[in-house]
């Protein structure tokens, strides 16, 4: 999605030391890009609390695609659920894909709750196409968002690297398993199955989540579909100092 291009005067956008907290990325104090320190995230001087209203359009816009794509891996995960019919816990290694909105939503639009909306639009909109679970997503959507939730919250909303995103893809998972899958799907598994799947689902959840989101963000702000959020003036920033 392609969303408005920021005023390139905005110095207010830009704390000391390059720190982004918005979308622009020169200064006029010299009239040249700003040459800041870019390793995958650049830290906010202060968290960003407010919401704009094409953060509200995007992350509503995020959690509708997601959930759609929620209903092709539904069906496409039935077709390969016989590859772990001996070993149900091994489904845990690829239910990571259920995670994506919550860490995408939290890497892009960067406040508090971000996560947890798209997380739970994706839900809704998996429940309203069509889902085996039927209103159960809708706790899963909450599991998992919350599970984010705590990883940014953890850095006070300042920092969305990679470390970051890997922490709440495992976060979302752990909260998922532990508060909800444990007792309503798998009560009757061995521990040892429980543990099992908990370790496979938290795997999936750091690599495809985390790592796959991270990855899924940056590819997008580099094409210059985030420019009004911090990851497109990242990607921008980069591009300056290169």
């Amino acid at each position: 999605m392609t969303t408005p291009s920021p005023d390139p005067t905005r110095t207010d956008a830009l704390q000391p030391h390059g720190h982004v907290v918005e979308g622009a990325v020169v200064s006029r104090a010299a009239g040249t890009p700003t040459a800041a320190p870019v390793a995958g995230s650049v830290p906010a001087r202060r968290p960003l609390m407010r919401w704009r209203s094409i953060d509200l359009i995007t992350a509503a816009m995020l959690g509708v695609v997601f959930g759609v794509m929620f209903w092709g891996w539904n069906n496409l995960f039935y077709v390969i659920q016989p590859g772990w019919a001996a070993f149900p816990p091994a489904g845990g290694l690829v239910s990571g894909m259920w995670l994506l909105p919550a860490v995408v939503g939290a890497l892009v639009i960067r406040r508090p709750g971000a996560a947890l909306f798209v997380e739970m639009v994706a839900a809704l909109v998996e429940m309203a196409i069509g889902s085996y679970w039927g209103p159960m997503v809708l706790v899963s959507g909450l599991m998992q968002g919350l599970g984010v939730e705590i990883a940014v919250a953890i850095f006070a909303w300042r920092r969305f690297n990679l470390g970051v995103a890997v922490l709440g893809g495992a976060l979302a998972a752990v909260l998922e398993v532990v508060a909800w899958e444990w007792w309503f799907y798998w009560a009757d598994w061995a521990w040892s199955w429980k543990l099992a799947y908990l370790g496979a689902f938290s795997l999936s959840g750091a690599l495809i989540a985390g790592l796959g989101g991270y990855a899924l963000v940056q590819a997008l702000a580099r094409a210059g579909a985030l420019r009004s959020f911090p990851a497109g003036a990242e990607a921008r920033l980069a591009r300056a100092r290169a």
